[in-house]
């Protein structure tokens, strides 16, 4: 079955170099890395290996890096670090537009006591960063702000974030899940004291992630256990995924370094001929500040459902919004967020590319998703009063 494949912000497809690599690992090198021969040895050299490469990737130091389950394991181990670390502060700041990673932790440990402040975006998704110098006080335990949304792929300051919390000595983390890989991450210039990164999102297995925790970062293990990862992160090492996640990460920094922007300019294309074809589109999100794989658009008086069931049955992958949210009847909170009207917030569709992606995909999406559009109008009450109206 041929499938076009444009929801690359739920998963990726795993690169062939990366299955390559995890495949002797799910066969004749199945030693346990914590044992003391040989034959567990050469698995423990190897996992420090994709320990480098993901290091390489965001420009950290190998010590800095702690392999885990997958990115909502390392979004919780950065929030719950911080607030054991430091056990006389009941404050968490985030945004409206997180992941339910964060924000389902937030709402958990809010109910426990502690105070969250949820910051604002405006109609194109973007923070206000006077917003966040306003709620950092003395009670502050910890700041957790994506590095780019999810659904709209916005990209908050985040050099701008990191300069207002070190002034103000405030541990910070971001969830970089949907960043590294796409554009250039240097935690050394972010000057971030945590992040989260996860394999699937970037051409590895599913099952593994990692967080970053600077050197000198106060830190307090999450899940407790044996001595792997230097006692950060009990638990055998998922070890073919681990070794995978590390040759995707090698694979995503030479992406990012040869400066290919091809993917860009399918995303633009297909943005710009679906506006043309569908009258009352809208794209949700700041035109210019996104990652450049993503586009969220809205159709109005049509139903996002059944966009994406009329889709499927070409075979073309997209979504509405968050992969850990489908099946709720909610519209999505990001949108929410944003102001997104009535009238288009519930005909929302997110696509996102990979650097996998075809022109001749982006010309099928294109050949099917005007018709569609206009057919599902014609059903609606819009539709019908339009043409009663002509």
């Amino acid at each position: 079955m041929n499938v076009v494949y444009l929801d690359n912000n739920a998963t990726t497809r795993i690169a062939d170099e990366a299955r390559d690599a995890m495949l002797p690992f799910l066969s004749d090198l199945y030693g346990n890395p914590s044992s003391m021969h040989t034959f567990g040895g050469q698995v423990h050299r190897r996992i420090e290996i994709a320990r480098e490469q993901i290091a390489a990737l965001v420009n950290a130091e190998p010590e800095e890096i702690i392999f885990t389950s997958c990115g909502t394991e390392s979004d919780n181990t950065a929030l719950m670090s911080a607030l054991l670390s430091m056990p006389g502060k009941r404050h968490i700041i985030t945004t409206r537009v997180e992941h339910p990673a964060v924000l389902n932790f937030c709402k958990a440990v809010g109910r426990r006591g502690y105070r969250v402040t949820y910051l604002s975006v405006d109609k194109l998704g973007r923070l206000n960063t006077d917003e966040l110098m306003e709620a950092v006080d003395d009670d502050t335990a910890v700041v957790s702000i994506m590095y780019a949304n999810n659904e709209s792929g916005v990209i908050f300051p985040m050099e701008e974030i990191a300069g207002i919390t070190r002034s103000r000595g405030v541990p910070f983390h971001t969830d970089a899940v949907q960043t590294a890989g796409k554009i250039p991450v240097d935690v050394k210039k972010l000057y971030c004291d945590m992040m989260t990164l996860s394999g699937h999102k970037m051409h590895a297995a599913k099952g593994v992630a990692a967080l970053y925790v600077k050197r000198g970062a106060r830190f307090s293990p999450y899940i407790i256990g044996g001595h792997q990862e230097r006692g950060r992160r009990g638990g055998t090492e998922n070890v073919a995924s681990i070794i995978g996640f590390g040759k995707a990460a090698e694979l995503a920094k030479e992406h990012v370094q040869s400066g290919d922007g091809l993917m860009k300019s399918l995303r633009d294309r297909l943005q710009q001929e679906l506006i043309d074809a569908c009258p009352g589109a809208i794209v949700n999100g700041d035109p210019i500040n996104r990652i450049p794989n993503t586009l969220n658009i809205s159709f109005e008086y049509v139903e996002g459902e059944a966009i994406l069931l009329r889709l499927n049955e070409y075979n073309i992958c997209a979504s509405s919004g968050s992969a850990c949210t489908s099946g709720s009847l909610e519209p999505s909170h990001v949108l929410r967020s944003m102001g997104v009207p009535y009238t288009a917030i519930h005909g929302s569709v997110r696509f996102s590319l990979s650097r996998y992606t075809t022109k001749d995909e982006i010309d099928f999406v294109l050949e099917k998703m005007p018709p569609i559009i206009r057919e599902l109008r014609e059903l609606s009450p819009y539709g019908r009063e339009t043409k009663e109206m002509e």
